[in-house]
């Protein structure tokens, strides 16, 4: 039987910046967490601003879990000289919700499109070495409603399971949300749905 996997592989900061020289041509290599697609526009934009005689400032991102998105950018280079071979050491680092950026400064020899994705791939794996991946465990959220006079009953199925508690409002009617390794919510969920007087709801995942 194949167990579901809950963990992923990511980076929770920039890394520090790493340098690739080929033929007199400088690439400046750089990786950063992102959650949407949005904050990729102004960290390229900075690299622009901080490299302002670059010739080229290619990506890659990659976003998402289970519902993959990505992209790449060439930015002038040859069609796939430089995104595809940056995207190819995001997926051999098996790592998501990142974007992987290369500052070319030319240095007056050109260097075929061989030689550009041999760069942009070495620079991208440079970059990765250099950034800090963690692994973060998928979760999935819920809500729990019920009595005041259930919460002995919850609170002991909370910490039986050591279910983490992100936030609770306790009245004549409580509630209280909790997150689960995603791997274990369907023994969670038959668990609450035993108990008839317990309403749950998932929240997100």
């Amino acid at each position: 039987m194949q167990i579901e996997k809950d963990t992923f592989k990511t980076v929770l900061k920039p890394s520090n910046e790493v340098l690739f020289k080929e033929k007199k041509s400088k690439f400046y290599g750089y990786v950063f967490p992102i959650k949407t697609e949005e904050a990729v526009k102004p960290i390229i934009e900075n690299l622009r601003k901080k490299h302002h005689t670059a010739n080229h400032v290619c990506y890659a991102w990659q976003l998402g879990t289970e519902n993959i998105s990505y992209r790449t950018n060439d930015d002038g280079e040859p069609n796939n000289s430089a995104g595809m071979p940056i995207y190819g050491q995001i997926k051999s680092f098996d790592v998501t919700n990142i974007l992987v950026a290369v500052v070319r400064i030319f240095g007056g020899t050109k260097l075929g499109v061989g030689g550009l994705i041999s760069a942009y791939r070495n620079s991208a794996e440079l970059a990765l070495q250099e950034a800090e991946i963690v692994e973060q465990i998928l979760t999935n959220t819920y809500e729990v409603s019920f009595d005041y006079k259930e919460m002995n009953k919850v609170m002991r199925i909370i910490k039986q399971h050591q279910l983490q508690i992100e936030s609770q409002k306790m009245e004549m009617r409580c509630s209280i949300q909790f997150s689960v390794r995603k791997k274990d919510s369907k023994k969670i969920e038959a668990i609450f749905k035993t108990n008839h007087e317990l309403k749950m709801k998932k929240i997100s995942t």
